[in-house]
């Protein structure tokens, strides 16, 4: 069974580049049957917190990308990563490393001064320390003693072959002197203990993947298939940051923005199915594939993200997002029986908006008491426009309350007048619902009612 997973630090929030990870690991076992495991690699105890952990799994619910094992806590399982450190000290593969880190700066800044490239120097490799004694007071590191020689190749599932020469890699720290584990040990270790057949993450890792593979070597450890997707960058090309939007995901929930709309765009920031844009989550699980993820960097559009957006909220079922404004909104004072049916005006709202928060205020100003600008009062509400207002207003009276009969007053009462759409319709939009842009006007009347409509034209009449 095809098992990935998703394993982020807690140490802040997750953001963009993180979710399309998790949407990519998780669609991959989704599309093939398989499960998808969620780990939280807490080890950096200065940095995590709770709060960042609550973030994330707040996060990757919203999104709708359930995990079928935990989350697990690196944590949790310090003995174990202890236990397997013993079996690399028995097999020679690994060794304690007393240098202090002012001697390691020092051994580095000689380096650079030589233009040689910073890396430990195998002092204390146990060929190098006979007759060493190790000094007191200093808690010592495990080491890796990475091979000198041969070359580590794997066939990446997005970039390729990739071969690296062992004599780039240094003997890399495994346990910490607290006896935390370093990243590139605690992966392995972890990978390995979960069954994950696929490592699914970003194309920052892929330095690290060769200390890992002879890591799982030295183990006699079955490798897991790697594969590594593009970064995100900002529309400037440089690293996403957050004047680019690379904010918490949580915070495009609160500006307004669909889940689906949201995982819609995320994969298509390095993913394609042919020309196609708008999709569901169904048919994306249904699509995906790391054969057409593609290898360069993907560059984050804000705007791009708002259109996707736009496309999801027309196509969303209106009751649906009637519910959605209801539930944001039920904590404010408003009074949803001031106002026509939501889930109505929804339907002609939401092709103009790009948010839900842009759609909840368009919709908001239908059951609310009518405000006008007293600029739009002096340019559209002028005396001579009563007169062909109070004309359509009594021929609503009695019309019968249907769109196609509305829309026939208003062309009597132009044709009586002898004036154009703009003349009337601007001055109903503002005495109906304090805008001056709305979707049809006959529409919006229709679906205000005879009473309320009427209500407002005569309320608003008193005051010209």
């Amino acid at each position: 069974m095809i098992r990935t997973r998703f394993a982020p630090s807690p140490t802040g929030y997750l953001h963009i580049g993180g979710a399309r990870t998790a949407l990519y690991a998780w669609a991959y076992a989704r599309k093939h049957g398989g499960q998808f495991i969620l780990r939280v690699e807490d080890t950096d105890q200065e940095r995590s917190s709770q709060a960042s952990v609550q973030a994330i799994l707040d996060s990757m619910t919203w999104l709708g990308l359930d995990w079928d094992e935990g989350p697990i806590f690196q944590m949790d399982r310090l003995s174990r990563y202890r236990e397997v450190a013993d079996m690399l000290i028995a097999s020679r593969n690994a060794y304690w490393c007393y240098a202090t880190p002012e001697e390691l700066t020092v051994m580095r800044e000689t380096q650079r001064k030589s233009g040689l490239k910073p890396r430990y120097d195998g002092r204390w490799r146990p060929d190098n320390a006979v007759g060493q004694v190790p000094p007191e007071g200093v808690a010592p590191v495990l080491r890796f003693k990475n091979p000198d020689a041969g070359d580590v190749s794997w066939n990446d599932l997005v970039k390729g072959i990739i071969t690296v020469s062992n004599a780039e890699l240094d003997d890399f720290v495994l346990l910490r002197g607290d006896g935390t584990p370093t990243y590139n040990f605690g992966v392995v270790v972890d990978d390995h203990d979960m069954n994950l057949t696929h490592v699914i993450r970003g194309d920052d890792h892929v330095n690290n993947t060769p200390r890992q593979i002879n890591v799982y070597r030295a183990l006699n450890f079955k490798l897991p298939d790697f594969g590594h997707v593009p970064m995100i960058l900002g529309d400037d090309g440089e690293r996403l940051s957050k004047r680019h939007g690379a904010v918490s995901v949580m915070q495009y929930r609160d500006d307004g923005f669909l889940p689906d709309a949201v995982l819609n765009y995320l994969a298509r920031l390095g993913w394609s199915h042919g020309d196609d844009e708008i999709f569901t989550r169904e048919q994306f699980v249904e699509w995906f594939d790391l054969d057409h993820v593609n290898r360069s960097p993907a560059k984050f559009d804000g705007t791009k993200l708002s259109w996707t957006n736009g496309e999801h909220i027309k196509l969303s079922d209106d009751t649906f997002l009637a519910d959605l404004i209801r539930a944001n909104y039920n904590k404010k004072t408003i009074n949803w029986q001031n106002g026509p049916e939501l889930s109505e005006l929804i339907k002609l709202l939401k092709d103009r908006a790009t948010s839900l928060n842009d759609l909840s205020d368009s919709a908001l100003m239908y059951f609310r008491d009518i405000q006008i600008s007293q600029e739009d009062r002096l340019q559209f509400l002028t005396v001579d426009k009563k007169p062909i207002l109070i004309h359509f207003t009594e021929s609503l009276r009695s019309v019968e309350w249907e769109r196609q009969q509305i829309a026939s007053c208003i062309k009597f009462s132009l044709k009586e007048f002898q004036l154009k759409m703009p003349q009337l319709a601007m001055p109903l939009r503002l005495l109906l619902t304090g805008q001056t842009q709305t979707p049809a006007i006959d529409a919006i009347i229709e679906l205000l009612g005879r009473d309320r409509a009427l209500a407002r034209l005569d309320a608003g009449l008193s005051e010209l």
